[in-house]
């Protein structure tokens, strides 16, 4: 019996995810997706149980980086917390990489969250999907949480503030502007939202 070709997964779920960026779930075929990731159709049916089961390993990948870019992005000292909220928002809302070994998007539209996309797509109707989009939205705001407080042990932050709440709001701004620079608005209008939500942050009333 012939052995199955070996392939990189990683790789291919990488191919994966860049295609359901693309063109959506709905617009998907196992052959597109067989022509991205060079994998045949028996293959990918073998291997990850077809499109559905592609789509969720690729978004099981896509969590595991995020949780571990985002922290690794804003973990630190405590003085450096605020700077370092800054330079996510930054990053966050240009659509940039958390995770090293991802090259950055072609364009604006693929560079959004990938969770968030496959969400608003189909999760309304597929558990699972909407499972790992909101394990994806929870692992990115614990980190930002995490550095909130940070902030507000080193006197930059408002002690009072809650930091939950306030990484709630700093995250939903960032999947907001995946929609405005989807509208094609350029980077310095996403720039300009990033800089306001970062004035928005409560800081210490000094007597």
């Amino acid at each position: 019996m012939a052995r199955p070709r070996s392939f990189d997964r990683d790789h291919v779920l990488h191919a994966a995810e860049r295609q359901f960026r693309t063109t959506g779930y709905n617009g998907t075929s196992v052959d597109d997706i067989s022509a991205a990731t060079g994998l045949g159709r028996g293959s990918l049916y073998a291997t990850f149980d077809g499109k559905h089961g592609v789509l969720l390993q690729a978004m099981a990948g896509y969590f595991a980086r995020l949780g571990q870019g985002a922290p690794q992005v804003l973990a630190g000292p405590d003085e450096g917390a605020l700077e370092r909220l800054h330079g996510y928002l930054l990053r966050a809302v240009h659509g940039v990489p958390l995770a090293a070994d991802v090259p950055p998007a072609p364009d604006r539209t693929t560079a959004t969250c990938f969770a968030a996309k496959m969400a608003m797509e189909i999760g309304a109707s597929d558990p699972e999907v909407q499972r790992l989009a909101n394990d994806c939205f929870s692992v990115v705001a614990t980190a930002v949480a995490e550095c909130v407080r940070a902030a507000q042990r080193n006197g930059d932050i408002d002690p009072d503030a809650d930091p939950d709440d306030l990484a709630y709001l700093l995250v939903t701004i960032i999947r907001g502007t995946d929609v405005v620079g989807a509208y094609g608005h350029s980077p310095a209008r996403l720039t300009s939202i990033a800089e306001s939500a970062f004035a928005l942050l409560p800081r210490p009333r000094h007597r």
